[in-house]
């Protein structure tokens, strides 16, 4: 059963029916499993990571997922769906990549976030400034992984 406050955010979204990689995802994610998801754009991949992800996320200003996507444009999209999503269940979230001023990114992260939504190349560099710590983290999401790896980011995201 999904929460209130995500029930709330679905109505407003007008999502009538959970979408089939909904339908499979959704559980298995409940459950804790581990799991690797293919559908066609706009089926509602995001969606079916996001809610189950939200509904485990403490409050805490520290952050518990960390989301990697292939380009920048995918980072801000995503950010936004999962802010969206978690708008009633104070979760925070920010997108991290390149061509953005990263002094902006570290302010908020300094503030304090849920979720991480970034570009392997500006995480690892602010992993190396010491600016990002993944020590709470519990959810890995790769998203289009497939691409990632196709533009040569095998060793960062190792």
């Amino acid at each position: 059963m999904t929460d209130q406050r995500l029930q709330k955010v679905i109505k407003e979204l007008e999502w009538e029916e959970p979408t089939p990689v909904q339908e499979q995802v959704i559980p298995l994610a409940r459950a804790g499993s581990d799991l690797m998801a293919q559908a066609q754009t706009g089926t509602g991949k995001t969606g079916a990571f996001a809610i189950p992800i939200i509904e485990r996320l403490h409050p805490s200003k520290r952050i518990q997922c960390l989301v990697l996507t292939p380009t920048r444009e995918l980072a801000i999209q995503v950010a936004g769906d999962l802010s969206d999503m978690g708008k009633y269940c104070n979760v925070r979230v920010v997108p991290i990549y390149g061509g953005q001023s990263i002094n902006v990114q570290t302010d908020k992260i300094r503030h304090g976030v849920e979720i991480v939504v970034g570009t392997p190349g500006r995480l690892m560099d602010l992993m190396r400034r010491g600016e990002l710590s993944f020590e709470d983290v519990r959810f890995l999401v790769l998203d289009e992984a497939d691409r990632m790896l196709d533009m040569g980011f095998i060793d960062d995201i190792e």
